[in-house]
């Protein structure tokens, strides 16, 4: 049983990308790899079949690991509801809400819980590679560290320490994040890889050179700037923002938007164009509108009155209108949150779209599903809930969907126009890509499309990923750290 931690000199530098690259090529040579982020904060999340929540970047691991997804993977999830709360997932269960200042008090009590974790994924493993968050040298933070150097110290892991070169002073990154930290922590890291090259490698040496001179550390790779369509942790990453051609395919970039993954699939689906929209301005005309799903529905929906894209949606006459989970809740009459389960928004009226209201409870859904159109029991269907509303009909609904547990689920106008649904990760699903979208195509005069099973090509970008570290790293250097321990 070993560990290897992949820490970085800040946030976005490819922490999350290059462990799932390390877990799929020791998968590749045989090992028996498992993915743990002790903290992660993200409101990309995902069920597992137990029902628990965990990030979505360590389901992606999993993934290149070749495991099923365990919360223990991720035994705390921080999901921001506004800048000054969260909702706290431990062990993939709602534990509160709270300031980053209450949290912080909070920590201390969870090290024991995060080490029981790692010990029980370390016990059916050969390596467990960890990802640290943010960087070690968040010198406000260290006192009650979990996740970096905290972590590490206590289970003696090597680490290799991660920079960004793309967004400049890659150099000074390493450099001082490595001096910011104590002897023993120091001692710890041992190497240096450098991500998101572009250009002349032979321009580069000189400065490997002096930078292995000045921390005496290695660096064990230089990985090359690379645009493969595997989910980011958070943020909108390679998701574009403009026409490009095929069926117009808008989504609303709600200020609150989660479970960004929802549109994974639609990125390599043919004669598809995906845009991202934040303005009235860049609405147009789409044939597809989707609103995602959101942290927060009501602040959410209050943002869409006050910039315009309220009465921009509602202006759109020939366009097919799709709402998941809280964008689903934004499409009914009405949405309530007497008890302040998401803030001080007491109450909004929705866009009326659906005959619907919703009421904010306390209580979380957290479900995986199954189930098959209910005009249509040809498409198969799969996703997973996570939801703190409850949404009642005020007429008898058409429901979207059957599930396999007898109930229906989600709704759809008599001119299937109007469509909603709280299943996350529908699109995944090769059937209903079909079935949603070559109707729209035919109206349009465009051609019909065999949607491409995504979880295939996962596996087959996983592997391109696989490629790009094997080939950029130093592995045999790497398996020395990581039996030497």
């Amino acid at each position: 049983m070993a560990t290897l931690m992949i820490q970085g000199t800040a946030s976005s530098v490819g922490k999350s990308m290059i462990t799932a690259g390390l877990l799929r090529v020791m998968a590749q040579d045989g090992l028996r790899v498992a993915p743990f982020k002790a903290q992660n904060m993200s409101n990309n999340s995902f069920i597992t079949l137990e029902g628990d929540e965990m990030g979505r970047a360590q389901v992606l691991q999993a993934q290149g690991a070749g495991l099923r997804p365990h919360a223990r993977m991720n035994p705390l999830l921080i999901k921001p509801e506004g800048d000054m709360t969260a909702q706290l997932v431990v062990r993939g269960r709602v534990y509160g809400q709270y300031s980053a200042s209450e949290y912080e008090r909070l920590k201390p009590r969870f090290m024991e819980l995060i080490l029981e974790d790692l010990h029980t994924l370390e016990k059916t493993t050969d390596v467990v590679v960890i990802e640290g968050a943010g960087s070690p040298a968040e010198i406000n933070l260290r006192k009650n560290d979990l996740v970096n150097m905290g972590l590490a110290t206590r289970i003696n892991s090597p680490v290799l320490l991660v920079g960004d070169i793309d967004r400049g002073g890659v150099f000074a990154a390493l450099y001082g994040t490595l001096k910011l930290l104590d002897k023993r922590e120091q001692e710890l890291i041992k190497g240096t890889l450098i991500n998101k090259f572009r250009g002349d490698r032979s321009l580069l040496d000189p400065g490997i050179r002096q930078i292995e001179a000045l921390m005496k550390k290695d660096v064990l790779g230089v990985i090359p700037f690379f645009d493969l369509p595997l989910e980011e942790e958070d943020g909108m990453g390679n998701y574009p923002g403009a026409y490009t051609g095929g069926l117009d395919v808008a989504v609303i970039r709600l200020p609150h938007l989660s479970n960004l993954s929802d549109f994974d699939a639609l990125k390599s689906e043919e004669g598809l164009s995906l845009r991202f929209v934040d303005a009235l301005e860049r609405l147009g005309q789409p044939d597809v509108l989707i609103l995602p799903g959101t942290k927060n529905t009501l602040r959410d929906l209050r943002w869409l009155k006050k910039g315009g894209l309220y009465e921009g949606i509602m202006s759109l006459r020939e366009t097919r209108i799709m709402g998941i989970c809280g964008g689903y809740q934004i499409l009914g009459e009405v949405v309530r949150d007497p008890d302040g389960i998401e803030g001080d928004i007491a109450m909004e009226e929705g866009l009326g779209l659906i005959p619907m209201e919703t009421r904010m409870k306390p209580f979380k859904v957290t479900r995986q599903s199954r189930g098959v159109l209910t005009d249509d029991e040809t498409v198969a269907v799969r996703g997973y809930e996570i939801h703190m509303g409850k949404s009642l009909f005020l007429k008898a609904p058409s429901p979207l969907l059957r599930l396999e547990n007898g109930e229906e689920e989600g709704y759809q106008s008599s001119d299937k126009r109007i469509v909603g649904t709280y299943l996350h990760g529908i699109f995944d699903s090769p059937s209903f890509r079909e079935g949603f979208f070559n109707p729209i195509r035919r109206e349009k005069g465009l051609k019909a499309v065999k949607s491409r099973d995504y979880e295939a090509l996962r596996e087959t970008y996983l592997d391109q990923l696989a490629s790009v570290i094997r080939t950029s790293l130093d592995m045999e250097k790497i398996y020395r750290i990581v039996e030497a321990g």
